[in-house]
This record gives C-alpha cells, sequence and structure tokens, in this order.
C-alpha cells in the first residue's frame, strides 16, 4: 500500500509548481542561513522532478491518444 501513500501524498502538478516558484522566490530574495538555504534548494528540486514526472506522463497520455485512431480514422484529431 506505499503507492497509496505516495500518491496521497505527491501534490498535483499545479500546487508542485506553484511552491517550486515560492521556493526559487525565497531563494532569490537573499537573507536566508545557509541551511536554510540548503533546505530549500533541496525542496526545490524535489518539486521539479514532481513536475517533470506530471509532465512525462502527460506526454504519455497525449502520445497514447494521437497513435489511437477514432472511429478507424487514422487522421490526427487536430
Amino acid at each position: 500500500m506505499a503507492d497509496d501513500k505516495e500518491t496521497a501524498e505527491k501534490p498535483s502538478y499545479e500546487q508542485a509548481r506553484d511552491e517550486l516558484a515560492e521556493v526559487v522566490k525565497r531563494l532569490e530574495a537573499g537573507g536566508l542561513t545557509l541551511e536554510e538555504s540548503l533546505n530549500l534548494w533541496e525542496r526545490g528540486e524535489r518539486l521539479a522532478a514532481i513536475c517533470e514526472e506530471w509532465l512525462e506522463g502527460a506526454r504519455a497520455r497525449l502520445a497514447a491518444a494521437l497513435d489511437r485512431p477514432e472511429n478507424g480514422d487514422a487522421a490526427a484529431p487536430f
């Protein structure tokens, strides 16, 4: 059941993106201790990886949808 827990704790793409933007803003503002900066940097790396996972999944879903002919028509839906 680790997958259920991981899924429940994984933020949405939008949540991860917004938090990542906040992390970047705080790092750019400065005034943090080295430890605070390192912790924020590590959090930012994790958030960036989460965003990339979401984007890879979206690309895969889009590719699958484009490869699936609808009503026997092989033309792209766009």
